[in-house]
């Protein structure tokens, strides 16, 4: 799980384009800006870590086990359709966002930011965990 949480922490190195939105909403010298700068960094890597811990982890591991001996594209793919389901569950139900626009650009966001995450994950694990053959 190291490798696939610093994966998608390297992805963030590409701003989310919320974030790029917020940065750009308030000139820099205004006081009575809502949110400082830094506020904006902060979400970003809050929002990686929430994602990581929420989504991330339980599709990585579920997808591998459901996926077990059937071949890493299948454990990919396995993944991929629970990390789907809970993002959007997440989205949805925890952040309420309701705009279906908004839900739609998000969750394309972190699924696109997950996949790659998910793929260095699985890749590794099927790697790891090959059955070895009788003598």
């Amino acid at each position: 799980m190291h490798l696939s949480g610093a994966l998608l922490a390297l992805t963030f190195l590409v701003p989310p384009a919320w974030a790029l939105d917020a940065y750009g909403a308030a000139p820099a010298g205004d006081p009575t800006a809502d949110v400082p700068p830094f506020m904006i960094f902060l979400a970003a890597l809050l929002a990686c870590v929430t994602f990581h811990v929420m989504v991330q982890i339980p599709s990585g591991l579920l997808g591998s086990w459901l996926g077990r001996n059937r071949g890493a594209l299948v454990s990919y793919a396995f993944a991929l359709t629970v990390a789907g389901t809970l993002t959007l569950a997440f989205l949805w139900g925890v952040l309420r966002v309701g705009n279906i626009a908004e839900l739609t650009d998000l969750w394309v966001d972190f699924m696109a930011r997950g996949s790659l995450a998910l793929a260095g994950y699985v890749g590794l694990t099927s790697l790891w965990a090959r059955p070895s053959r009788p003598a």
